[in-house]
């Protein structure tokens, strides 16, 4: 089941609506603290929501098992018995072998054998699994009796078990804990807001630049400089409103539900190196390798260069937990070795001016992004070398063809006189210009649901875009991170 379809609308409104109730009922009730049957509808919901969502009731069978690892393990851990470790490592093995198994097994074969469909969120849920795991084995979070449904409901939560984010055990329980299914007037203008501009990033900026830049791919040997740099600057406006937009519309989901996830991006084009790029991209994948790898591995404590290689092998497994391929690994040990030249580089490298470092940061950042996109090492290769060697002209019909088809069509039909002004260079300038616009701004939408109140324009202004998005359904694509 797709945020991006009206079958999600549909099921989102009736999953608050007896949330809500069923909270009012259990309020009234003096029900306090966690309790199973405060949970009940909405586990319910995200079991609803995953099933529905996977291609196979065989996709279950690897989830289900990996909930009763981590729940049996985590009771031995929480036990304060002999054999703590062991369990932590034979729970942390389960998990990674799962994941190695259905995301890598093609990979290490090269394409001999494969494990068929991967479980829908495989890579955010074993993670999170992990995270658990490390903090009930250090007495940081501990599971209380009865709280079996709000581990269901951690582990599979409807609105972020597809593409996260992830999510930190104590954070979310606390939550649980305190105020179940308690939305408050606020929580519903917030999670309306972010849910509209969420939707509109991936469906009205996110996808049409997603065809500006297959568009590109498809010229082939005859891409030419300028439209190589479209592509690359194309993906990286793409990849960012589409796993941004999606974390806009989880957020929002959630605040309608009375839960606060995590922020999971704030500004990153903004960032003046690689470094601070990484605490404002994915943010709880950052969190997750900084608790549950970088800092067990020694982190800066054990000298220079063990600091260096414990950020590469970081790094490294940013790559691979990405995807399965060798263009996954290159795009992580790029953006490891940048972290590592820029320690070396030290405060000479602060004091350049700002706009330099930035720059330097953008201009890295898009490059790498074409490892992450690439089909293949050659394809990268042949991407960046049109780049620089590429011949002149940009092929403005070619990229812009099949852009905002629907919209030009609604244009047409409604005002001609409008429409004869549509041409394929101001499509892509508007497409672009609004593009980096929202990708640049100094306050995401997160960050923005903070201190929102709700307007009369606010409402009228989100009330059009989602009207208009959801008119685009059709032709919407997956969310990329939803592949991995």
């Amino acid at each position: 089941m797709s945020f991006q379809s009206l079958g999600f609308l549909v099921f989102l409104a009736l999953a608050v609506c007896i949330c809500r109730l069923w909270g009012s009922w259990a309020a009234r009730r003096v029900v306090t603290g966690f309790a199973a049957a405060n949970a009940a509808p909405l586990v319910a919901a995200s079991l609803f929501f995953y099933w529905r969502s996977c291609g196979s009731l065989w996709e279950l069978l690897p989830i289900g098992a990996g909930l009763l690892v981590t729940w049996r393990a985590a009771g031995r851990l929480q036990s304060g018995g002999k054999g703590r470790k062991r369990t932590l490592a034979l729970a942390a093995a389960w998990h990674v072998a799962v994941l190695l198994l259905y995301k890598y097994t093609a990979f290490f074969t090269a394409g001999q054998f494969s494990m068929g469909p991967v479980p829908l969120g495989l890579s955010f849920f074993t993670f999170q699994q992990l995270w658990l795991l490390k903090e009930a084995y250090t007495g940081d979070f501990a599971l209380e009796r009865g709280e079996g449904g709000g581990y269901v409901l951690c582990a599979l939560f409807f609105p972020a078990v597809s593409s996260g984010p992830i999510l930190k055990p104590q954070n979310f329980f606390s939550q649980l804990r305190e105020k179940l299914l308690r939305a408050e007037g606020d929580d519903f203008a917030a999670g309306l807001y972010a849910i509209s501009l969420g939707t509109a990033k991936k469906v009205l900026l996110a996808d049409p630049l997603g065809t500006v830049v297959s568009n590109g791919w498809a010229l082939g040997d005859g891409l030419t400089a300028s439209a190589a740099w479209a592509v690359i600057l194309g993906y990286s406006l793409q990849l960012y409103l589409d796993f941004s937009g999606y974390c806009d519309i989880a957020s929002g989901c959630a605040r309608l539900l009375g839960i606060r996830l995590p922020v999971n991006f704030d500004a990153p084009y903004r960032a003046l190196s690689v470094g601070e790029f990484w605490k404002r991209w994915h943010m709880t994948l950052t969190a997750f390798l900084r608790e549950c790898v970088y800092i067990p591995l020694g982190g800066s404590r054990r000298g220079p260069v063990r600091t260096c290689v414990n950020i590469l092998i970081v790094y490294l497994i940013s790559g691979l937990w990405h995807g399965a391929g060798w263009t996954f690994l290159v795009w992580g040990l790029l953006h490891g070795l940048a972290q590592v030249l820029e320690r070396l580089w030290g405060p000479r490298r602060e004091r350049l001016p700002k706009a330099l470092q930035w720059a330097m940061t953008f201009l890295f950042v898009n490059l790498a992004w074409v490892f992450f996109q690439a089909p293949s090492l050659a394809a990268a290769g042949s991407l960046l070398r049109a780049a620089v060697a590429g011949g002149g002209g940009l092929p403005l019909d070619t990229l812009a063809a099949g852009v905002l088809d629907s919209e030009a069509t609604a244009l047409r039909t409604l005002l001609p006189a409008a429409a004869a002004k549509w041409t394929p260079g101001l499509v892509l300038l508007a497409l672009f210009g609004l593009g980096l616009a929202v990708s640049l701004r100094r306050r995401s939408v997160i960050r923005r649901m903070e201190d929102f109140r709700p307007t009369l324009g606010r409402a009228a202004v989100c009330g059009g875009l989602l009207a208009w998005a959801a008119l685009s359904f059709s032709s919407t694509a997956a969310f990329i991170y939803s592949n991995f």
